[in-house]
């Protein structure tokens, strides 16, 4: 994982995505994901080109449920996109690198 990309976990939630002065894409995954693994280079490569705009991050649902619990994610990936600590927008399963970028754009404009 690269430098730019978060790590989420239910300890540091609140802090890191809820507080957030900035918007928020919260990648929800799981090691034993086929599909989260296809996602890493493009939430990567995402997180070197938003820096400093938008945080990007990933949080596993096996070593913090509770986030997961709490917003409902019962399929990944799923990506919950937070401004000022609010759901703004979700998409469950893979999106390639552009339409990840129109998203991202289009939500947080």
């Amino acid at each position: 994982m690269n430098n730019s990309v978060k790590e989420f976990t239910d300890q540091n939630f609140a802090d890191e995505v809820l507080s957030s002065s900035l918007p928020v894409v919260v990648d929800f995954w799981a090691e034993w994901c086929g599909p989260c693994k296809t996602f890493v280079p493009i939430i990567n490569e995402l997180a070197e080109v938003y820096d400093g705009r938008v945080v990007i991050g990933k949080l596993d649902i096996d070593t913090s449920p509770g986030a997961a619990s709490k917003y409902g994610v019962t399929s990944i990936p799923t990506l919950l996109f937070f401004k000022d600590g609010n759901i703004v927008s979700q998409h469950v399963g893979l999106l390639a690198k552009k339409q990840l970028m129109a998203k991202i754009d289009s939500v947080f404009k």
